[in-house]
């Protein structure tokens, strides 16, 4: 599953509720499911069958079911079939199956009928709206399976599925298997959709999709590929399917294993709560992360949905052929598919420049890991709220980073053959990371195993001070290392080590790689240039050097790749940010790279500079700090241009749009005045402006924007539907205007039926980060109960929770705090500690670095 933004799929239900792991007593082999939706009413009638092996003796059985109202039920065994009563719990979400004789060992069959509810919740088997109609449509991982059929609801009771469903003639279905029958009736106007048994899976992989959707077919390595979408988008389907062909066939030939489930379907689906989901043989997607317009897609919507699509297609072999065992393992499936992800599009796609988006991904799990509330890659969990909390950047991004950590140190054949040995030791079974590292410790024949423990064990980012000294043409470095804390704890913590693979770079030298196990390491090089300890930005830790070797590292003759730089700009920023070095030493080395052509760099340092005007910066220095901003960069977008040409390359178009992004934060009257230009020039005659710039164009125009251009995005809001990138231009373009009485018409709008309960969040979180997060904030509060209606627990409210972190003010967490303790959401709760605590070190950074600051300021003006 991908999430997307900070949108995480998480549940609501009571602290004590567990996900109820069931005693293993049952083993289930074999599914048969068949689902009739009655879209008019909303609900839906279901038979299971269930061919399993029992262990022990006795009268009762128990499986997990939620929002079902049960028929009849009946289980055969040892040649008799006795009628169960059902004794539900709804808190543990589990049904407990008796019958009067005792059940004998071995061989089991149970039949259920049942109806539920196809819920707007976007879970379970659930309802969506498009185009005047409904759909029937399923989301089942983690714990929902529960919800659309009686069943074992763990990962590890893999079995096989027969999957029909009775339908209204004219509607399509797609499941996981091949359409093996269809058939008319049995009731009239109806027809009967069978398709072939699948591979054994896990209950989270099952899919159901009823509706009018259409598909491009396409095929790869002899495997039928199709992407599906409603009627009015199917033409924005092609890239995707160009993608997942690529993909598909890249990955069959790297892992060694053809794709195991058949034929694979790519699906859009107009309401949906995470970003996808990788249902065996049936990928389902928010339509802005399938779908391209041709004509008018930006680069980074093409990015974006060409690593998605990737990101679920490697989910076919990590998750799907091999799971996890339990929830606590969930590492193996996401941060796997968000390591393999990059692969494919590097081959396809060169100019993307895709190791810039590894570095990415290893800078966005750095901003969590930095926090004293982070967690460790394998954290245990019990409750639907724990399991659903754990989809975050330490499962994703985090383990995806060790994973390129550890594949740059024993290298990449050998770190593919582990992978393809692991894959085929336990393919349609399950594993732990205990198996994974042992086999690519056996494979790859270095210490993968205490590496990944030292990782996946224990949480927080390695910290490595760096000490030089050099006398006789050879240079020693000595490496420290340590836990980094943003926010250091009080007291003294206890001393945290990794197993670590570090690599140097020095001059022209071949990078030399060691692994350190000790607190603290000297090593001898050759030469006595500056060292780079993290050649090519693979090392999940932070470097600190001195104020010298820092400088020397910001020269261009230092020789570092745009990973590397963006490695340096990030360690530098979150050393600043602990109080360890001065603000000046970031901004000098932020000045410094104001001409780079990497456009990641610029936008990472579009970031900063903002956190740095809005929470360090004091009203009076506001207006100093802006004018270096503008000398700094100015020159660079003036450069490029505005607009330039759809022509130029995506790297320039996307390095344009950043260099905007950071002028139009200053308030620059030019820059401001011509964003508006190019704006209502976008309004009347979308062609006039490249496509990458619309987004940042939009944004910036609104941000001094009046109730007229506000009118004019509400009304292209209103007719881009069928165009979900379009629509999502002005859809984040919203929040930017910062009038009151805007702002308060963007949060109404947002609780409005205009607006998708998937979508509201956008709104509300943007407000949240903006100038106006104050209002936001009281809105939060005053319509808390309608906001639980509305956005729903599942995928809404918890997006809300981080922009909390963006106060910074001491009162303002004591606030949100005294809230969220009368108004509990356990479901993130470990969300808002994380924003509590990074507004307590906005509080603290400013306390240490304003003085800093203020000094640099005068110096640089």
């Amino acid at each position: 599953m991908r999430y997307l933004v900070c949108l995480v799929a998480l549940l609501l239900t009571p602290a004590s509720a567990l996900a109820q792991r069931l005693s293993g007593d049952v083993i289930p082999e074999h599914y048969t499911l068949w689902f009739a939706p009655d879209l008019a009413k909303d609900t839906f009638r279901g038979r299971t069958t269930i061919e399993a092996r029992t262990v022990t003796s006795g009268r009762s059985l128990t499986l997990h079911a939620a929002e079902l109202a049960f028929g009849e039920v009946k289980i055969t065994a040892g040649g008799r079939t006795q009628t169960a009563t059902v004794t539900t719990n709804p808190q543990q979400e589990t049904a407990t199956l008796t019958v009067a004789e005792p059940i004998a060992e071995g061989p089991i069959t149970i039949d259920v009928t049942y109806t539920g509810i196809l819920n707007d919740k976007l879970r379970g088997f659930y309802r969506s709206t498009a185009n005047g109609r409904k759909y029937a449509v399923s989301q089942l991982e983690a714990t929902d399976a529960r919800r659309a059929f009686p069943s074992f609801d763990e990962p590890r009771f893999k079995a096989t599925f027969d999957v029909s469903l009775t339908v209204p003639q004219g509607d399509t279905v797609i499941s996981n298997g091949k359409l093996r029958l269809d058939t008319p009736g049995p009731d009239p106007g109806t027809h009967t959709v069978t398709f072939e048994r699948t591979p054994k899976m896990s209950t989270y992989l099952v899919a159901m999709l009823v509706g009018d959707f259409v598909c491009r077919d396409g095929s790869a390595d002899g495997t039928t590929v199709r992407v599906c979408t409603t009627p009015d988008k199917i033409g924005q389907a092609g890239f995707a399917l160009q993608a997942a062909q690529q993909q598909l066939a890249f990955f069959n030939n790297y892992f060694g294993i053809k794709y195991p489930f058949g034929k694979l379907d790519i699906i859009g689906i107009p309401d949906f709560a995470a970003g996808a989901m990788e249902n065996s043989g049936a990928i389902t997607f928010r339509e802005r992360a399938l779908l391209v317009d041709e004509a008018t897609g930006s680069v980074q919507q093409r990015k974006i949905v060409a690593s998605v699509v990737a990101h679920e297609i490697a989910h076919q072999w990590f998750g799907n052929l091999v799971t996890m065992k339990w929830w606590d393992d969930i590492w193996l499936n996401e941060g796997f598919a968000t390591w393999a992800a990059n692969k494919p599009l590097a081959v396809w796609r060169p100019d993307w420049k895709m190791e810039m988006n590894v570095a990415e991904e290893l800078q966005q799990a750095m901003g969590l890991d930095t926090l004293a509330s982070t967690r460790a890659i394998r954290t245990k969990v019990e409750t639907p709220d724990e399991i659903n909390e754990v989809f975050d950047p330490i499962a994703y991004e985090k383990t995806g980073s060790v994973l390129a950590m550890i594949e740059a140190y024993v290298g990449p054949e050998a770190f593919r053959r582990g992978v393809s040995s692991y894959l085929k030791r336990f393919s349609y079974s399950n594993a732990s990371g205990e198996d994974f590292w042992a086999e690519m410790t056996r494979v790859t024949g270095k210490p993968v195993d205490q590496i990944l423990r030292s990782f996946v064990d224990q949480p927080g980012i390695p910290l490595l001070s760096v000490e030089t000294s050099t006398s006789g043409g050879s240079t020693d470095i000595k490496l420290t290392q340590q836990r980094f804390w943003l926010t250091p704890p009080a007291g003294t913590p206890a001393p945290q080590t990794w197993t670590l693979p570090v690599c140097i770079k020095q001059g022209s030298n071949q990078p030399r790689c060691e692994i350190l196990t000790r607190p603290s390491t000297t090593l001898r090089v050759p030469g006595s240039s500056p060292a780079f300890v993290n050649a090519f930005s693979r090392g999940y830790y932070l470097t600190e050097y001195s104020p010298a070797h820092l400088k020397a590292l910001a020269q261009p003759g230092a020789g570092l790749t745009p990973p590397e730089r963006l490695s340096l700009l990030g360690d530098e920023w979150r050393l600043m940010r602990s109080g360890r070095h001065d603000i000046g030493a970031y901004l000098d080395l932020a000045s410094a790279v104001a001409g780079d052509p990497t456009p990641a760099v610029i936008e990472d340092v579009a970031s900063r500079l903002g956190y740095v005007a809005s929470s360090i910066a004091t009203t009076s220095e506001t207006p100093a700090f802006h004018a270096w901003v503008k000398r700094r960069f100015g020159p660079a977008l003036d450069a490029v241009g505005l607009p330039g040409a759809a022509s130029d390359s995506d790297e320039t178009q996307s390095r344009r749009a950043a260099l905007l992004g950071i002028m139009g934060a200053t308030g620059d009257a030019a820059v401001t005045r011509r964003a508006k230009e190019l704006a209502e020039q976008y309004l009347t005659k979308p062609s006039s402006i490249p496509p990458t710039l619309v987004r940042q164009v939009l944004q910036v125009a609104a941000a001094d924007g009046d109730a007229t251009l506000y009118e004019r995005y509400l009304a292209k809001l209103a007719a881009t539907s069928a165009q979900p990138e379009e629509y999502n231009r002005f859809l984040t373009a919203l929040p930017s205007f910062q009038d009151p009485a805007l702002v308060k018409r963007t949060l109404e709008y947002a609780m409005s039926d205009a607006v998708r309960s998937q979508d509201a969040p956008t709104l509300i979180a943007g407000a949240l980060g903006s100038s106006q997060k104050d209002l936001a904030w009281q809105f939060i509060r005053d319509k808390w109960p309608a906001l639980i209606g509305k956005l729903g627990v599942f995928q809404g409210l918890p997006a809300v929770f981080q922009p909390l972190g963006a106060f910074c003010d001491r009162g303002k967490a004591e606030e949100i705090r005294a809230f969220f303790a009368k108004n509990p959401l356990p479901a993130a709760a470990r969300l808002l500690q994380q924003s509590l605590e990074r507004i307590e070190s906005c509080t603290a950074i400013d306390a240490r670095q304003s003085r800093p600051f203020a000094a640099w300021l005068k110096a640089a003006s």
